[in-house]
């Protein structure tokens, strides 16, 4: 999808806010503790040529677009998130991405946390020195900034903990720990324990557990709770709305159950005794765990946060996608969903031309792109190819 469709959405969208006078209620004032979402800044127009059976309402859009950032953070205060927990790691194209959140997050009054990505392409952690360098240039650069404030202090959340030893986890973390919270991302009590001392708590991302299935959950998320608050640390548990990654290597399917699946996650997450919850997740579109409003579920996710959030959101997030425009009196999100669709259908059929056309010149093509497009030392999530090799080292399924 070219410029000019993607600026009209964003018009469309500020013009359906204008009417609304609700005010927004916030998560932690409900209910006593912060509840933030997981967000990516990984996305390039043509990251959405790959691996994706849903698309953002918003459509095609780059994580460059200060715009799309300003709607998420209206769509997401309104429905009481306190903030978001941003995946990053230090190179230029997320660092300058990194700067554009936070100033819309200064603008919304949301508050930012950090997901530092401490795995390389292969899955393999990243060296102890790069890892120290990222975080203190990070704390650095924002250490002070209020809009980094969880609970007084900076929060960053290493992902990727469980690949590291104990002793290359303290020797980065002793470097910055006096400035800012770092959080570990194990996956049990005993992988907590073990580096406990070297952090400030746990963040557990479990994008893949089925509470209906998975009856043992209620017990792992509180055995991590129990090691967490031991050793005096914060615990954030995560909960979905949903999860299908089998395009990019997973093979588990959670039906989002018309928002049940994400408040029974919510029902274990907070029976858990968190300090915070963590959202799984804005816009991870790959593994469809998000709650952006989007093509195939509309605003049901949003609109199911918003009724466990308690809070009051604007017609036009409220109301279904498919629904004109709710008391808004335009119909922004239809009208998005429809260039949506055409440029689906556009962006399909010139991938395909594309890609007939590198054959016919010999040029040896992946699933998603001829392979020299391949960046092994910057990838970011959105190449799926990552998760399709090599996913299953992490994934506990």
């Amino acid at each position: 999808m070219n410029r000019l469709p993607r600026f009209l959405i964003t018009v469309l969208l500020v013009l359906g806010t204008l009417g609304t006078t609700a005010p927004a209620s916030y998560a932690n004032d409900e209910v006593g503790f912060p509840v933030l979402a997981y967000y990516y800044i990984w996305y390039t127009p043509t990251s959405w040529d790959r691996a994706k059976t849903d698309l953002p309402l918003l459509g095609r859009y780059s994580s460059d677009e200060k715009s799309v950032m300003a709607a998420h953070a209206r769509d997401a205060k309104s429905a009481g998130l306190d903030g978001f927990l941003v995946s990053w790691k230090h190179t230029p194209d997320l660092d300058r991405r990194l700067g554009l959140m936070v100033e819309t997050a200064r603008e919304h009054d949301l508050t930012l946390g950090i997901v530092y990505q401490g795995l390389d392409f292969f899955r393999r952690p990243l060296p102890p020195a790069r890892v120290a360098d990222d975080l203190r240039w990070f704390v650095d650069q924002y250490g002070d900034d209020p809009v980094f404030s969880v609970q007084g202090r900076p929060l960053v959340i290493w992902s990727g903990t469980w690949e590291s030893t104990p002793r290359q986890i303290g020797r980065v973390t002793s470097q910055v720990r006096d400035r800012a919270r770092v959080l570990a991302s194990q996956r049990s009590a005993e992988e907590y324990d073990a580096v406990a001392p070297h952090v400030d708590g746990n963040a557990y991302y479990w994008s893949a557990m089925d509470p209906y299935v998975d009856t043992w959950a209620q017990e792992r998320l509180d055995e991590l709770s129990a090691a967490v608050h031991a050793s005096g640390g914060l615990w954030i548990p995560s909960v979905s709305p949903g999860f299908d990654a089998r395009l990019v290597g997973g093979h588990r399917l959670i039906e989002r159950h018309d928002g049940d699946t994400l408040r029974e996650e919510w029902r274990l997450a907070v029976n858990s005794s968190p300090d915070a919850v963590a959202i799984l997740s804005w816009n991870e579109f790959s593994e469809n765990s998000h709650v952006e409003p989007s093509t195939r579920y509309g605003n049901e996710s949003l609109r199911a946060l918003a009724s466990i959030l308690s809070a009051t959101v604007p017609d036009e997030i409220a109301a279904d996608s498919s629904a004109p425009g709710g008391g808004a009196g335009f119909p922004v999100r239809p009208v998005a969903l429809l260039v949506v669709a055409f440029g689906t259908i556009a962006g399909s059929l010139s991938a395909l031309v594309r890609r007939r056309l590198r054959n016919r010149q010999g040029v040896e093509t992946t699933a998603d792109g001829p392979d020299e497009d391949l960046d092994l030392d910057g990838w970011e999530a959105d190449d799926d190819r990552l998760r399709l090799a090599l996913r299953r080292r992490s994934d506990p399924w």
